[in-house]
């Protein structure tokens, strides 16, 4: 086959496909090109998945269907795997005769007569693979096809790779540029691990509206944190935000708090108080633990719910009241309803939209923000010149358990600072005990699985590889799970 003016062609081609940025359009024009001036009848192009580096994706076809590709590829001897492993070209005038593809049914069976295939490299790296055939005995490949395709497949490649690139810089950026906004938009909130952003991100979205809102976590991973963001984010900002702890007050006190009462309505009511739901009154309050409360008050608090009314203790007039609620609880209310303890029209009330707090051992990539900026906070309100801590106490804050959540590393980073007559804060004073594989014991199976996963990682230096065969799993069922966890950067 010859082919006019190849070098001409060649720096054409040069030009159209280095002036395109979008991957899938440039796959397809590479397609097209390599068919066309070869005078392909079909083909397809693979590239190597960015998840695992022994899998290959399709990304673009020519007159084939993905039955009949797989059916090319699922042979060792075939076309395609041969130039995969060997990183060679394949050229044959005559599939059907060709010993080197006699074990190979697919080309039988699919009538294949010329047949062209050549590896994508970029810096000797190999990225993919471009394959054409032809089913026509009059139109045959040659040396000529193979060296035009040869000389395009190194400027394909460079391209292909380029527009990858660069389409990864683009969507780390426009996701580096989200994360900035969300955290300048809620500064109060600290973190970027991919939980605490879907947090933010729900924040931005619910903050405007009047949706009754259930935050459900253990306790001290910063429930209230994200109330005050939802009240200060919205249209009732400039009304007041009133937080109450509902789990230690007393029935009638609660009661009393809540609702208000009449002076004389009991013993030592010695005057009318408004309760918090009036002086709430076109603003947000927050009912923190709000699975604690009896069954008395949770009816009183449907009523305010469905009907924005409320009666004093001792009274009988209703007042109207215009309030967000805002709940929160470290238990499972849904369990709480089927175990009889909570009503469950309440619960779907207060439950319209949802968010769970993870616990600090579950968005560990964290905690090096909160060290930091904890120690920031407590140098500065000590008047401590402390630079930081040693390795072993670092190390030690990354790897301890924190039962108490964020609430127990503030106390502990507040301590420390507080302790420490040196610039540099050591193990000892953080007053913690070792943790131990018994921290695992009792926790969900998936929680453990994610446990072990990120500390053998760690343990071996990010090296996905040698992480995986301590592990006694593949590499890419790693990278499945790390997937899964958020976890997409490999150092």
């Amino acid at each position: 086959m010859k082919i006019q003016n190849p070098y001409e062609a060649l720096l054409k081609i040069s030009q159209d496909i280095n002036s395109m940025k979008d991957t899938a359009v440039l796959l397809d024009k590479v397609m097209d090109i390599a068919m066309g001036t070869l005078a392909a009848e079909r083909g397809f192009i693979i590239l190597k998945s960015h998840s695992s580096d022994h899998q290959f994706d399709l990304v673009t076809a020519r007159n084939i269907s993905q039955e009949t590709i797989s059916s090319i590829r699922e042979l060792s001897s075939s076309v395609v795997n041969k130039v995969i492993k060997e990183g060679k070209s394949i050229l044959t005038l005559d599939a059907q005769t060709d010993d080197r593809f006699s074990g190979a049914q697919s080309i039988i069976m699919q009538k294949i007569r010329s047949v062209i295939c050549a590896p994508l490299k970029k810096d000797d790296q190999l990225i993919g693979a471009i394959y054409m055939d032809t089913r026509s005995g009059s139109d045959q490949f040659d040396e000529d096809s193979l060296k035009f395709l040869e000389a395009f497949t190194i400027q394909a490649a460079i391209a292909i790779e380029n527009s990858r690139i660069m389409e990864k810089l683009e969507s780390e950026n426009k996701q580096l540029k989200k994360q900035v906004a969300l955290s300048q938009l809620f500064p109060e909130i600290i973190g970027k691990s991919p939980s605490i952003s879907r947090i933010l991100e729900m924040i931005r979205d619910v903050a405007d509206s009047n949706a009754t809102i259930l935050i459900e976590g253990e306790s001290g991973t910063g429930k209230e944190l994200v109330a005050r963001a939802l009240h200060f984010n919205s249209k009732r900002k400039e009304k007041t935000f009133i937080p109450i702890f509902c789990g230690s007050l007393a029935e009638n006190l609660l009661e009393s708090e809540l609702f208000g009462h009449r002076k004389g309505s009991f013993t030592g009511a010695f005057e009318n108080k408004a309760g918090l739901f009036e002086e709430a009154h076109g603003g947000t309050l927050f009912l923190d633990e709000i699975g604690d409360i009896s069954k008395t008050i949770q009816t009183k608090l449907l009523r305010v719910i469905q009907e924005g009314e409320v009666k004093r203790v001792g009274e009988s007039a209703i007042r109207k009241v215009d309030v967000r609620i805002l709940s929160a609880t470290n238990k499972n209310l849904q369990e709480e309803v089927e175990a009889g303890n909570f009503r469950e029209d309440l619960f779907y009330r207060l439950n319209v939209i949802n968010f769970k707090m993870p616990p600090l051992r579950e968005r560990r990539e964290d905690i090096p923000l909160l060290v930091n900026h904890f120690l920031s906070v407590f140098t500065e309100k000590n008047k401590k010149h402390v630079s930081g801590f040693s390795k072993e106490a670092y190390n030690f804050l990354m790897e301890y358990s924190w039962p108490g959540n964020i609430r127990e590393l503030e106390n502990t980073i507040e301590r420390a600072v507080i302790l420490t007559r040196e610039k540099e804060i050591t193990p000892e004073l953080l007053q913690l005990k070792r943790s131990k594989p018994e921290m695992v014991i009792g926790r969900p199976l998936k929680e453990v699985e994610k446990y072990v996963v990120l500390q053998t990682l760690e343990q071996s230096n990010n090296n996905r590889t040698k992480a995986a065969e301590v592990l006694g799993v593949s590499r890419r069922w790693l990278q499945y799970q790390l997937k899964n966890w958020g976890i997409t950067d490999e150092d």
